[in-house]
């Protein structure tokens, strides 16, 4: 009785007092809110003691499973010795020590780290030391502010985030606030805007990357690309050599290039990042999610040697990068990041996870025989399933249908946590899941989307009209 009514008091809270990220609230407020009290491993456990798959890593961010003893150890032990001090006029133990150990495993090239607090922020200190990097140059450079960027991308929900990003569904409303940018034609080959097929399109997607340079090079600070997987945009997978091809474009044409590894970093792809998948080397790099291994909130922004010296100089000229956050390189978020690349190490993480990305790949490929499964894609521990009301033609379900939406409803009744897309069911485990963990998972996924296709195939036929 005490337990019920704990509960009772938590989802009428919940209702009266928060309002959740990237929910229609009106909806919400129509169910009883599922609310985590603990984790294990692959697994949450709300206050009901019912325990779920945490199918999506908790969002993207949890990479050795929840309450990992390495990590939770690193942190009781900083927390031991001091929770936070600035980086403005002083520096901090664990800051160093993770600069240092990110800068030995990023792509070459990078050699500086400037942290922040999330994905976002990261992807905006990139845009502000691109900017200002070509304006410290001065003459001719300085008409170069503007970015380019694809159609479908996503890097985070600040404004300039959302000024380079393609997703009209989320960035549509807030148009007046943001910067002019150039916008190319995303490589989404299951949904080809240009109406083309792989491999004899030839990645002509590429080519309006590269109309755009031709005709606005002299404008363009920075290309800004989620290297080899459009997360947010529907988990929409680069064809092979296209990440490559950006890269040499940017070089040919003189403009910087930022990766944001925000959802792609640390072992998601099956590389430690995804540029390493082409052997690209970007000039800024944004990480946060995985930094931590899903503890706490902090992100950084990489960069070249090149760049970061073009912002020294006397304190009169103002050369300094005026940005900063009150919790920039926090000890306990720094603390724990170490204790997470040291699992990543001393397990071997990267090395262990191709069998489990290909077993995955197995267990998925029996879904394309749905009817209303259109595509199946997938890179690393990253997969998506794209549902279609009609496969011939492509035709998506409604979006007053909530498809998506519905399959994770079903598929947390049988013990999966998921968030969608849209249309499109992501599953992104943590790097710690089993292989038996992967197919409960999969397995899940494919009962629920036959329940709910079925479900309303026999509504539409009862409902002719």
């Amino acid at each position: 009785m005490i337990f019920t009514a704990r509960m009772r008091r938590l989802q009428t809270a919940d209702h009266r007092y928060l309002w959740h990220p990237f929910t229609q609230q009106q909806d919400w407020e129509r169910q009883a809110p599922v609310i985590i009290q603990r984790g294990r491993g692959v697994y949450l456990q709300d206050i009901q003691g019912r325990w779920y798959l945490d199918g999506v890593s908790s969002i993207w961010v949890n990479v050795h499973g929840h309450r990992k003893p390495a990590l939770d150890r690193a942190l009781k032990d900083q927390l031991g010795r001091i929770a936070h001090s600035t980086l403005l006029g002083l520096s901090n133990v664990p800051a160093i020590e993770l600069a240092q150990k990110l800068i030995a495993i990023a792509p070459g090239g990078l050699t500086r780290v400037f942290y922040s607090d999330n994905g976002s922020t990261a992807v905006e200190v990139a845009l502000k030391i691109a900017f200002q990097y070509w304006q410290l140059k001065g003459g001719a450079f300085q008409s170069k502010t503007k970015f380019l960027h694809l159609g479908e991308a996503y890097h985070g929900d600040t404004l300039g985030a959302v000024s380079v990003g393609g997703i009209a569904r989320f960035h549509e409303r807030y148009k007046p606030l943001l910067f002019p940018t150039f916008q190319a034609h995303p490589p989404y080959c299951y949904r080809c805007p240009l109406g083309l097929t792989l491999p004899k399109c030839k990645l002509s997607c590429a080519d309006s990357v590269e109309d755009i340079l031709k005709r606005h090079h002299e404008e363009i600070a920075a290309i800004i690309v989620e290297p080899m997987l459009l997360a947010a945009g529907g988990m929409i997978t680069m064809p092979s050599g296209y990440l490559r091809r950006l890269r040499r474009m940017a070089t040919r044409y003189g403009v910087l290039i930022i990766a944001d590894e925000v959802a792609t970093g640390f072992g998601r792809t099956g590389r430690m990042f995804a540029c390493e998948h082409e052997g690209v080397r970007p000039d800024l790099m944004a990480i946060s999610k995985g930094l931590t291994g899903g503890y706490l909130p902090l992100a950084a922004t990489l960069t070249t040697e090149r760049i970061y010296r073009q912002f020294l100089g006397r304190y009169d000229e103002c050369k300094t990068f005026f940005h900063g956050h009150s919790y920039t390189g926090n000890p306990l978020g720094c603390a724990v990041a170490l204790a997470n690349l040291d699992v990543f190490e001393r397990e071997r993480t990267i090395e262990k996870l191709a069998p489990k990305i290909e077993a995955l790949g197995r267990m998925l490929k029996p879904l394309l025989a749905h009817l209303h499964v259109g595509d199946i894609r997938q890179i690393g521990l990253i997969a998506a399933i794209e549902m279609v009301r009609d496969r011939r033609t492509k035709e998506p379900y409604p979006l007053a249908e909530r498809m998506g939406a519905r399959v994770t409803e079903e598929a947390r009744l049988a013990g999966l946590l998921l968030r969608p897309l849209g249309n499109i069911i992501v599953l992104m485990p943590p790097l710690s899941t089993t292989a038996k963990e992967l197919r409960a998972m999969v397995e899940i996924v494919a009962s629920t989307i036959k329940i709910v296709t079925e479900t309303r195939a026999k509504r539409s036929s009862s409902n002719p009209m």
